[in-house]
């Protein structure tokens, strides 16, 4: 069920935390320090292993990837006002850095879309695959 892969996710993201703000403690910082990137980290060990053992029937899969490919654009997004925020108030070098690196983030994006083969379209769900969604 898509609920399960939902589930996965969920408990990632509450380990991912953890881990996270276990680390902001041994590094002394009142904060959360990479709790998004370890959840991600781990939704990828456990989705791993599952598949390995044949746990994770496709339907969870779905699931999993529906949930994982709505949730990365918000953290993106939340993560990027605070660091606007912070930007703002640590003044003009912040700002000046910030734009140096936007500035080559597009610039070397024609350069990544470059890499690999061009690859086929995916094929269409037949009726039985769009029966278990």
């Amino acid at each position: 069920m898509i609920i399960y892969g939902t589930a996965i996710l969920a408990a990632c993201v509450l380990v991912g935390k953890a881990i996270g703000t276990l680390l902001g403690q041994l590094l002394g910082v009142d904060a959360d320090v990479g709790g998004v990137g370890f959840a991600m980290i781990v939704l990828l060990l456990v989705t791993g292993w599952l598949r390995s053992r044949r746990y994770l029937p496709r339907v969870t899969e779905r699931g999993v990837l529906f949930w994982s490919g709505i949730y990365i654009p918000i953290v993106v997004a939340m993560a990027m006002t605070q660091n606007v925020r912070s930007a703002v108030d640590g003044g003009v070098m912040a700002i000046a850095a910030g734009v140096v690196v936007l500035i080559a983030s597009l610039a070397l994006v024609p350069a990544v879309a470059k890499i690999g083969p061009v690859s086929e379209p995916l094929p269409p769900l037949t009726d039985k695959e769009d029966e278990e969604a």
